[in-house]
């Protein structure tokens, strides 16, 4: 079977109801309702085959799934400067976060030199998923021994109000609150973000069990009264 006829082989009418609950921003119609694992299987069988290559080379895609299953097969890809050419060819097409989040390249990983200037470029996109994608590669990628503190500011100064950018920002400085506390939370006192992801991103802080009690407490102080968050 073709990528598609797998695709189409697996549709789930109710799974796709469940789905399109959650990615309100797309129409339903476009939705299979295939399961992520299964996807990400359908992508792990196809990788290095000529029918690959062909599907990654056709944009846009029909449905949802196939642009899972695109970002998955880019996933594979070993060769860095191929790899991030697929990923920029890619992103002015995504339409959603599942897509833009459940990707994340493994040669990444290993060319954070390489890759940083990418990732500044991102988030400086007009183009919410693509400037999403890039703040997640940097809170994946560099708040860990890579870290500059210098990168918090790429996220701070990032404005938008878009829903899910805004949602990404808070997510990236909860994380930074866990990871590199001391460096991220002078813009938590400074109120350098925006008020809606300045609580949101306390809110998500005081979830993770990865921030100690300490500055749990310490962050609830810092809320911002009479903003509502979502």
């Amino acid at each position: 079977m073709t990528l598609r006829e797998k695709l189409e082989a697996g549709r789930d009418n109710e799974y796709r109801d469940f789905q399109s609950r959650l990615v309100p921003n797309i129409p339903k119609e476009t939705i299979l309702g295939v399961r992520t694992p299964a996807l990400r299987q359908i992508a792990k069988e196809a990788a290095g085959t000529a029918e690959a290559e062909a599907f990654l080379q056709v944009l846009p895609h029909q449905y949802y799934e196939e642009n899972l299953v695109h970002f998955f097969l880019i996933a594979l890809n070993k060769d860095f400067d191929a790899c991030v050419q697929a990923v920029e060819r890619f992103l002015p097409f995504v339409d959603c976060w599942p897509v833009c989040d459940q990707s994340s390249p493994k040669v990444f990983k290993k060319n954070h030199e390489r890759l940083l200037p990418f990732i500044k470029t991102w988030i400086a996109s007009e183009h919410v998923y693509t400037a999403r994608f890039g703040m997640r590669m940097l809170m994946n990628e560099f708040l860990g021994e890579d870290f500059k503190p210098e990168y918090l500011a790429w996220v701070a100064e990032k404005r938008g109000d878009d829903y899910y950018l805004k949602m990404m920002a808070a997510w990236y400085f909860a994380t930074a609150l866990a990871k590199q506390y001391d460096a991220s939370v002078g813009y938590i006192e400074g109120h350098r973000l925006e008020p809606w992801t300045h609580n949101k991103a306390i809110q998500k802080a005081l979830e993770s069990f990865r921030v100690s009690d300490e500055h749990k407490d310490y962050l609830r102080t810092l809320k911002i009264p009479g903003r509502e968050n979502s």
